[in-house]
């Protein structure tokens, strides 16, 4: 196997800095049939079939019966089939450990276990890029299981001395954190799992209940590994765990906070969602039958804080930076890359494309983006020691207009009301407070009020995901063009309504929307487009 599958990131001058945090797919891709072209020269994939794979795609070389399930994670999508467990599989292949096999656990749906099952859990991974496109089969999944069909077997997994490390990738939302960054513990599920701590329904039930047992059991703890598009996603993972944990025993929860690790980590890698004709490409030019195939692209970094409580696996053989800390590597990713993401997505669905690469493409909504970027965002940003932040934004531009990927703009503008806060206001925020540019700034925010209306300015229908959307789509609507019903939804911008002036611009920013276009706005406030970089 090449082990340049996991590239380094070009012309950063440093390995660091994903989108979007995972989300657990609900319904498998639909079945290839026989109907499709060239059929008897595909074979289904499973360890029995993998040395009819090997000629046409990179294939596991290493035992993998020999790999030890040290790892949880929970919520596996397609970002973490393309991503984390990548990594590890490199750990494998390269001959370093097969002590660090994955283990999978869904907790809504049974759409993975049963893509996975049958295929041994053997997966294919494609990276696409402007040049071409390697394909590869990624071994080191051990097993997975749907937690509600059989908690009993997850929390044994869990409770297993051989688990060191447990990851998330369960959204912004899933971590039930209040805007005072307490622990939420109304939920029914919540309720549930401090009662019946046998059979968990949530993450945090789980994990709780596993670590009282490995406590009472004299087990260490196995660090928590949050791998969320989040601000200190690892602090997150602690208040969480640790807030259940206090709902059942303050001695346990004391434990927790002193003992297990919870350390902070930058994820990046563009995935978007397999559709049914990617999975019928797989399998026509690498005769692969995989379910749940994964397209992505070159690009991958992870940032980790070198802080573990059961061991440290040994990523940084494979690319991975360990940090003292995370913060500034995630400052810049998340308002560079993430605040981009929800501008453009917003902005280009209103003008009525469909993905990023048509989007980039606009030099109106290219120089928008590079400018949004170089003058309003950067300055207000502490660069990572030794990072060239210039190099990474035109590895960021160069990303964005990658045609082979396609990146849909739906997937950027999915839950606007957690993604906003966390990505694009506190630069909007900062930079009102010290009185610096933030025009491109605003006019993003009025796109996604513009967005909340549901419909382009063609009056095309646009979809909306959001956990407020019903909510959301009626404070716009009744709004028009005044966005201060929208502004005063403080659990999605704060005090920010109260800003002096603030709400005129935004205002004034979505009436231009609608009086002048999306392109022609756009194009009248970039007014020195920054020139592309190639």
């Amino acid at each position: 196997m090449s082990q340049a599958f996991l590239p380094a990131p070009a012309s950063t001058g440093a390995t660091a800095a994903v989108l979007p945090a995972d989300t657990e797919p609900t319904s498998p891709l639909p079945s290839l049939g026989a109907n499709v072209a060239g059929a008897a020269d595909i074979h289904p994939l499973n360890d029995a079939t993998l040395s009819l794979h090997g000629h046409q795609l990179s294939v596991p070389t290493y035992d993998r019966s020999a790999l030890t399930p040290a790892v949880v994670h929970f919520s596996v999508g397609g970002f973490h089939r393309a991503h984390q467990l990548l990594y590890f599989d490199e750990v494998a292949e390269r001959g370093i450990s097969t002590g660090w096999g994955v283990v999978g656990v869904g907790l809504h749906s049974p759409a993975m276990r049963n893509a996975l099952t049958p295929q041994d859990h053997l997966y294919t991974v494609v990276e696409r890029s402007p040049d071409g496109e390697r394909a590869r089969v990624v071994g080191v999944m051990v097993d997975y299981h749907f937690a509600p069909d059989d908690p009993a077997t997850v929390l044994d997994l869990l409770s297993d001395q051989r688990t060191r490390m447990v990851s998330l990738t369960i959204t912004d939302s899933g971590y039930r954190l209040g805007s005072t960054g307490l622990f939420d513990a109304d939920d029914p599920d919540i309720r549930w799992d401090v009662r019946e701590p046998g059979s968990p329904r949530t993450v945090f039930g789980f994990i709780v209940e596993a670590l009282d047992r490995r406590r009472r059991a004299g087990l260490p703890p196995f660090s928590v590994v949050s791998c969320d598009n989040m601000h200190r996603n690892g602090d997150a993972a602690r208040a969480a765990v640790v807030g259940f944990a206090r709902l059942r025993d303050e001695v346990l929860a004391r434990w927790i906070a002193d003992r297990v690790a919870f350390p902070s980590s930058m994820v990046d890698r563009i995935t978007p969602h397999t559709t049914p004709e990617e999975r019928e490409a797989v399998a026509r030019r690498y005769g692969v039958d995989d379910r749940w195939p994964v397209i992505t692209e070159p690009f991958s970094q992870w940032v980790i804080e070198d802080s573990f409580s059961h061991g440290r696996p040994p990523l940084d053989a494979v690319g991975v930076r360990f940090v003292h800390d995370v913060g500034h590597y995630e400052l810049m990713k998340t308002r560079l890359l993430n605040a981009s993401h929800c501008a453009l997505g917003y902005l280009g669905s209103l003008a009525g494309l469909s993905s990023l690469d048509e989007v980039m493409a606009d030099p109106v909504f290219a120089g928008y983006v590079a400018r949004l970027m170089d003058v309003e965002v950067t300055p207000l940003l502490p660069p990572p020691d030794g990072f060239d932040l210039a190099d990474y934004k035109q590895n960021l531009l160069q990303r964005f207009a990658n045609p082979a990927i396609a990146d849909g703009l739906p997937r950027l503008c999915r839950r606007g009301s957690t993604k906003l806060p966390h990505h694009l206001l506190p630069s909007l925020r900062q930079a009102l407070e010290e009185e610096r540019p933030h025009a491109l700034l605003t006019l993003a925010v009025a796109g996604w009020v513009r967005y909340l209306r549901g419909t382009d300015e063609a009056g095309r229908r646009l979809p909306l995901e959001d956990v407020l959307a019903d909510r959301l789509r009626t404070l716009a609507r009744a709004g028009g063009n005044d966005p201060r019903p929208l502004l005063g939804e403080t659990s999605v911008f704060g005090d920010l309504g109260s800003v002096p002036g603030f709400a005129a611009e935004l205002h004034e920013a979505v009436e231009a929307l609608d009086r002048d276009g999306v392109r022609a706005t756009v194009a009248a406030r970039t007014p020195a487009p920054a020139a592309l970089r190639r």
